[in-house]
This record gives C-alpha cells, structure tokens and sequence, in this order.
C-alpha cells in the first residue's frame, strides 16, 4: 500500500491525462496560453492504464479521479476509462472537467464505465464567464452538465471558484441553481496555481466569507466529521436537507491531516501533494522497461516521503513550478 511517515495511506489516485485546455481561466493560465508538453513526454495510453493497473492491483488505491488540464481533450479518453474498467478489483472512477465536449461523450464514458463527474461552472453569468474563462462557451457547460445527468454520472458535482469583483456576489444563486437541478455544489478557495503568479492571499474569497454569504438565503447545519471521512470538502446540509453544499478551504481550513491521495502529472511523475515542490519519474521507469514491482517500489518510496502539510498555511509559502494544467487539480 501506500502509507507515509504520518500513517496516511493513499488510496485515491488522480491521473493528470494532458496539461491542454480549451479555455484561459484567469485564476490558471494566462490568456495566451502555455508552453504545452510535448508529445513524447506524454504517457502514452498504454503506460497509464499500465500504472493504474499497478496503484489498482499492487498498491491499493480504490479510486481513480481523471483530470488535466481538460481530460476531454484526450483523444483515447473512453478507451482508457473501459481498459480500467476492467480491472480487478475495479475501481470506482471519476473525471473532472470543464464540461466542453461532455454533451458529445457523456453516454460513451457511462457506458465504457466511468461512474461519476465533476464540472467546473464559477458563474451564472454569460458575460462574467467569458469574461473569467476568456472564451464563449458558458452553453456548452451547461450542455455538458445536463447531459451529464441524462447519462446517469451521479452524483454530478459542480465545482465554482468565487473571485473578487467578478462572481463575489453569486454564491446564494449558484446554490439554488444547483438544488434547482438537483446537482451538489461545492465551493472551492482559489489556490496557488496560476501560471502567471497572480494569486495573493490578501482579499481571496475565504471560506467563512462564503458561508456567510450563504447563509443571507439558506439554513447550513454542518453534516461532520463523521461523514466527512478523508473528503476535501466540508459539507452542510442545506435548509433541513436532501441537498448539500460543500466548501473545499484548501488555503484557511487546510485537511492534509486526512489526506488518502496520490497523484500523476500528465508527463508520469509522481506527486505525493498538489502542492508539493518535488516530483518522483515514473516514466522513466516505465520506458526502461522495469518490471511492475520496480515501479510499485519507486511509488511506495514517493509516498514515504510526503510532507506534513501542504504549507499553504503558512505566509511565507511559496507558489508551486508547475501550474495547475500540468499537474492535474
């Protein structure tokens, strides 16, 4: 398995499968762009259902989250979700996504396996969400999550980030939105990951700024601990319930006490923390042709050495080299 010095054993793994996306976030990357991997430094498709199979069937990980950049842009996408499909034991898999493309391949991923979504929506607003993402597509998000739910990826999770002066205002909306489609909403504080270092932890959006907001409109009782388990996001139930809403508050209620997760960067390195200066190859291994108990125990020795904490509580921390599309969120 994998365990660290701290007693925590991953078993969520979150596969990175390209550092490419079809929009310019604001709080990501800058409108431009970024200088893109190259494609020989990419895992091939073979080599990550090759190490999933591994952390799956030799390292205990139950879970299996695919992000990117944006994981659509993958042109083997639903292969890789049906080969992990069958692996045994199966894990239970999930992608993360900005929604573009899911209305086309939302029924082929529910049926090639994939289990559940969740989408990144940060407005209600046409306008604020061109004006956040750099790019026209607010309908096709909204198109992709509805599709989502027509294929049967429940829960369909949406993800929002609140920036000042641009979305501040629309947490009590956004939520009655998602009770409205019956989609469960979580917020998440803006993390250090721009590529263009424009983050300041001075005036972010906390998450007691956000739960003070919504609590103009909606009762929140705290669902605790309990349910909560190794969850990033801290949940409350909204007006008496069924709905819920979560707050993911990575930078003022950091949770890496809790944390069960391990991560692979798009070019096959090992990160033991999102936020985490160091990486360990496992491409290399892959490429020398080591066998898979090789390149369990370079990954068991990784995850050895994860830190404490991510370091984002302290003032002096210092922002990642990789933004956020190489190393998957």
């Amino acid at each position: 398995m994998l365990i660290d010095t701290y007693g925590r054993v991953a078993t969520d793994l979150r596969v990175s499968l390209t550092d490419r996306c079809n929009l310019r976030c604001t709080y990501c990357m800058p409108e431009e762009g970024l200088q893109w991997l190259a494609k020989p430094d990419l895992l091939t498709d073979d080599e990550i259902v090759r190490l999933i199979g591994i952390a799956v069937t030799d390292l205990g990980v139950t879970e299996v989250r695919f992000t990117g950049g944006e994981p659509l842009l993958r042109p083997g996408l639903v292969g890789i979700v049906e080969r992990c499909a069958a692996l045994e034991p199966r894990p239970t898999m999930s992608l993360t996504t900005n929604g573009i493309g899911l209305q086309r391949t939302a029924e082929a991923l529910k049926t090639a396996g994939l289990d559940r979504v969740n989408i990144s929506l940060d407005t209600l607003r046409p306008d604020v969400f061109k004006t956040l993402t750099r790019r026209d597509r607010h309908q096709d998000v909204l198109k992709g999550l509805a599709a989502a739910r027509a294929a049967g990826l429940t829960p369909v999770k949406v993800n929002a980030v609140l920036m000042p002066g641009f979305n501040d205002d629309e947490a009590p909306d956004l939520l009655a939105w998602a009770m409205e489609h019956d989609y469960e909403l979580r917020f998440i504080e803006q993390m250090p990951l721009d590529a263009q270092h424009g983050w300041k932890r001075d005036g972010m959006i906390t998450a007691g700024d956000i739960l003070a907001s919504l609590r103009t409109r909606f009762t929140l009782t705290p669902e605790g601990d309990d349910e909560r388990g190794s969850a990033p996001a801290e949940r409350w139930v909204v007006d008496g319930g069924p709905h819920r809403v979560g707050v993911i508050a990575s930078v003022t209620r950091p949770f890496c006490r809790a944390c069960d997760r391990t991560r692979l960067t798009a070019d096959g390195q090992v990160r033991t923390c999102l936020f985490a200066r160091e990486e360990t190859d496992l491409r290399a291994a892959l490429r020398s042709d080591a066998p898979d108990e090789e390149v369990a125990a370079i990954w068991k020795q990784a995850m050895w050495g994860k830190k404490a904490g991510s370091g984002l509580d302290d003032p002096a921390f210092l922002q990642p080299q990789r933004p956020m599309s190489a190393i998957g969120g």
